[in-house]
């Protein structure tokens, strides 16, 4: 399973760094991606890592703010935020596959089902 944690409340241009550790398993043969949803709203595609971090993907809303990394001996892939806007309230989940291919449609907005998914943690931005 996955297991999320980092989230909380920050004011604008705040950072936080989001981390989603693999319980079980280790994500050598897995890409990771991150999402968040907003309650009522779709859910987003943010960021995805695949091949122990040589490729990574930015959805345009947090490319330049937003750093995707892997520390394979801590099995955790972690979503570092900076200068964070209130738009980036939400709750974010990471989720894996094995299907990088399958990651990279589903974070670009194409449904499909994931094979792990974490809890989710929250983060609030105040203005």
């Amino acid at each position: 399973r996955l297991i999320e944690s980092g989230g909380g409340s920050v004011q604008a241009g705040g950072s936080l760094t989001l981390s989603c550790a693999a319980s079980g398993f280790t994500f050598d043969d897995y890409a990771v991606g991150w999402f968040r949803q907003v309650p009522g709203k779709k859910r987003e595609g943010v960021s995805y890592i695949r091949g122990s971090g040589t490729y990574t993907f930015y959805t345009e809303s947090v490319r330049g703010r937003f750093t995707i990394s892997s520390d394979n001996v801590k099995n955790t892939v972690y979503l570092h935020m900076k200068n964070l806007k209130p738009e980036d309230t939400a709750v974010y989940y990471c989720a894996a596959d094995s299907r990088p291919g399958l990651i990279a449609t589903v974070v670009a907005g194409t449904e499909g089902h994931l094979a792990l998914w974490g809890q989710g943690t929250p983060v609030t931005v105040s203005s």
